[in-house]
């Protein structure tokens, strides 16, 4: 779950550019060291019954286990797919801006060049 939201936010984040970039960066950076009882905390504060999403009845399920856990890696995923997509960009932005593509085009290249398909030639 949290890859499905973590991977397109982390690369967008590492090439788009808007007002308040670093702030964002420094905050994901920071919510990695996020202990995971704070996260734990959060979810049943909201999920429980005096809670905004108490109605729902989810506590103590595993719906709100998925949850915890997507709360807990989502910082962790975005923050290293920045890093990761970044440096690819500084990489083959010549070659990609040479083939039409812009930053926001090249998205699910870089993405593709950041899986686990050794990149041989590369240290």
């Amino acid at each position: 779950m949290a890859c499905l939201v973590g991977l397109p936010l982390g690369a967008a984040l590492a090439l788009a550019r808007f007002p308040g970039r670093g702030a964002v960066i420094v905050l994901f950076n920071a919510l990695m060291g996020l202990p995971p009882v704070v996260a734990g905390l959060m979810i049943y504060l909201l999920l429980s019954r005096a809670g905004p999403l108490g109605s729902l009845s989810l506590l103590f399920t595993p719906t709100a286990m998925i949850a915890a856990q997507t709360l807990l890696i989502l910082p962790i995923i975005i923050s290293l797919t920045r890093s990761v997509v970044e440096d690819l960009w500084a990489e083959y932005r010549e070659q990609l801006l040479s083939l039409g593509a812009g930053r926001m085009r090249a998205l699910p290249t870089l993405l593709g060049l950041a899986g686990p398909v050794p990149r041989w030639g590369r240290c």
